[in-house]
């Protein structure tokens, strides 16, 4: 086996990895939901993820000067990406059952696929697009939409899949320069200056009206803690410096298109969690999806490669389109 394909298949547990760290995430925040406001938990969730990222991965990864980058700019949207996906997807995760918005959550895959031909140059084969549209007949199963099940806050973690789909495409765009590990680092430095400035300014909960679930999660007044809470915030934070990092990995060394089904595991975890923690027992509708959902995931194993678009005759690209081409050449599934 070529160190290339080791890299790839690394990559993909990596994204397996993800899938069940971001689910742990998506229980312990809908576990917090009803005492805590967002960014209070965002805010305690970063400030347990950046010692773990500073202290363990980074030396892990060579050092300190991995955290540097020549794209700041990229690094900026990236972060109004994950912010704004965050406040979606949690805010709908909070006022939803959780395997709904999960199931929602995942055209973010669809999105990535789409997205990943026109920024990355990728050519996903008919087999791939097959799998992906399999896996998102799964979603709309689960979603059931129409005029009698629709509800707006359905809405909210669509547009968090929204956020997240750019997210790793621009995380794909980034990683031929940038460590895992400084992929991880500036979403959270940003997580923790936006949640401490929104708690500076409406941290007392005079914005909070009380009449909405998704307004009153996100503006209620900050409180401390209670000590049998903070076994949560220290797993969260934790998971969220995990999850980081491996999504990171993942997009950083495989072909975005490849990575983005593999996300689809969180979908019969929603379900257990669901189950187990807020006796939410999903419908027969739920299984049929959940079924369509994991098979493409096991499908894509050996699906066929992707390809990259062409050069054009005579162009030249500037360096961090080479790196891009040349990490997309690379031997894969």
């Amino acid at each position: 086996m070529s160190d290339t394909l080791k890299v790839s298949l690394v990559g993909l547990f990596a994204a397996a990895g993800t899938a069940i760290c971001f689910s742990i995430i998506d229980v312990l925040v809908k576990f917090l939901s009803g005492d805590y406001p967002l960014y209070q938990v965002v805010f305690l969730r970063s400030l347990v993820a950046l010692p773990v990222l500073l202290l363990i991965l980074v030396p892990l990864e060579g050092g300190y000067h991995v955290l540097r980058t020549r794209q700041p700019k990229l690094h900026l949207i990236r972060c109004g990406a994950v912010l704004f996906a965050n406040i979606c997807f949690y805010t709908g995760l909070a006022t939803m059952p959780i395997a709904d918005a999960v199931a929602i959550a995942f055209a973010t895959p669809l999105i990535v696929t789409i997205l990943s031909v026109f920024l990355l140059g990728e050519r996903p084969g008919i087999w791939r697009w097959s799998a992906v549209a399999v896996g998102f007949a799964g979603v709309l199963i689960i979603m059931r939409p129409g005029p009698g099940t629709f509800q707006a806050a359905a809405m909210l973690p669509f547009f968090g899949a929204c956020g997240y789909a750019t997210l790793h495409v621009l995380t794909r765009r980034a990683g031929g320069a940038d460590s895992a590990a400084a992929l991880t680092f500036y979403p959270s430095i940003c997580f923790m200056l936006v949640s401490a400035l929104v708690g500076l300014t409406t941290g007392d909960g005079r914005f909070s009206t009380g009449d909405s679930l998704a307004v009153n999660f996100i503006l209620r007044a900050w409180i401390w803690p209670a000590p049998g809470d903070w076994w949560a915030f220290v797993a969260l934070g934790l998971t969220a410096s995990i999850g980081g990092y491996l999504i990171s990995f993942a997009y950083r060394h495989c072909e975005a298109g490849l990575v983005a089904p593999f996300e689809y595991i969180a979908m019969p975890m929603a379900v257990i969690w669901g189950i187990l923690v807020f006796q939410e027992w999903p419908d027969f509708p739920v299984w049929i999806g959940s079924a369509l959902i994991i098979a493409p995931v096991l499908f894509l194993s050996g699906a066929r490669p992707a390809t990259t678009a062409p050069p054009a005759a005579h162009a030249r690209a500037p360096p961090a389109r080479k790196q891009l081409r040349h990490d997309n050449r690379r031997s894969r599934l």
